[in-house]
């Protein structure tokens, strides 16, 4: 065989090695988070916003940046939960985008502020 030959053949065993090791068990594209649960291993967001409706399985925030359009989010059992979830609450949000699809890995509450400039008129 001739020297481009060879190149050719030992880059195509390479080739055919990679896919072997990448298609084997074990090698799955998914992160193990801290509860345990499996997660796609992909970049993580985050979002805050109102809640504008939820359910076991879909949260629903109106985001706090202006002009932008609610967004459903899918909630799992391994989705990390903090603080009590109810409309109207602000809450964040750090999720995963696959096949476009919001993917919930942890939702916290933040209580209510209250305003700084305001007396209490009763005294």
């Amino acid at each position: 065989m001739g020297q481009p030959v060879k190149a050719i053949v030992s880059l195509a065993i390479a080739a055919v090695l990679t896919v072997g090791v990448s298609a084997s068990p074990g090698a799955s594209d998914v992160d193990e988070d801290a509860a345990g649960g499996r997660w796609p291993a992909m970049p993580t967001h985050a979002i805050r916003g109102i809640v504008k409706s939820m359910s076991a399985t879909a949260l629903v925030i109106v985001p706090s940046r202006r002009n932008t359009n609610e967004m459903t989010f899918v909630l799992s059992p391994w989705t990390h939960r903090e603080g009590q979830m109810t409309v109207g609450a602000t809450v964040s949000v750090r999720y995963r985008i696959r096949n476009q699809t919001l993917l919930a890995t942890a939702v916290s509450t933040h209580p209510e502020k209250k305003s700084a400039g305001l007396r209490d008129p009763s005294g």
